[in-house]
């Protein structure tokens, strides 16, 4: 009873948040494009020419927005270039790369060395988060290890001066992730879009410059 009490409090809020009506109405495949939308205005990330690359981009609302701001509003081509990888499938954007496949895997990366070329990424972006199990131990491990292996990809694959924005999440391992992003990285900001639900504890963390770049 309690659970299905749970899913309708879900469902109720899900159809009557702003966020969601307005991501229909501009076309966005999910309401995760404001959040973009509004660390990017703040921070002034994404900027045409450059290379992004979308860590777990299914299905396909930060590739959207970045995808809007590289060709500046207009339904023609992109200034720049545009990566997405998930192990999962995705509709495509138009003028973004795709893989799927799992970016640890040789195969996924040798794809990805092609397109970049000697190339760098000027900003890796993740909105990963893992299959929840509900224990906190064992769901904070979890999420700590992709926050792990999207710092890991950035120091090989990221300009020595480019950015890292993850997902993560209060209640999960936090202190740990901002220590390992002190770490890696110059300058660490934490921020809490207005897109992000106020029950939810989800952060976004924004490294910029590599301490140790590869």
């Amino acid at each position: 009873m309690a659970k299905n009490k749970f899913n309708k409090n879900w469902i109720h809020d899900h159809i009557n948040d702003p966020y969601v009506k307005l991501a229909q109405k501009e076309g966005y495949r999910a309401r995760a494009a404001y959040k973009l939308k509004e660390i990017d205005e703040a921070e002034k990330l994404i900027k045409p020419g450059q290379v992004i690359v979308d860590l777990g981009c299914t299905p396909g609302s930060w590739g959207q927005y970045t995808r809007r701001k590289l060709s500046g509003g207009e339904e023609g081509g992109i200034k720049g270039t545009m990566i997405g990888l998930d192990i999962l499938p995705m509709e495509p954007i138009a003028g973004m790369h795709f893989i799927q496949g799992d970016f640890r895997e040789d195969a996924v990366l040798d794809q990805l060395a092609e397109i970049l070329g000697e190339r760098q990424a000027d900003l890796v972006l993740s909105d990963m988060a893992p299959n929840l199990s509900g224990i906190p131990t064992a769901d904070a491990a979890r999420m700590e290890h992709l926050i792990e292996i999207a710092i890991e990809f950035s120091q090989a694959h990221l300009k020595p001066s480019g950015a890292l924005l993850v997902k993560c999440f209060k209640d999960m391992g936090f202190t740990q992730t901002v220590e390992l992003f002190r770490k890696e990285f110059k300058v660490v900001k934490q921020i809490k879009p207005k897109a992000s639900r106020d029950k939810s504890s989800e952060i976004f963390l924004l490294g910029r410059g590599l301490k140790h770049p590869a």
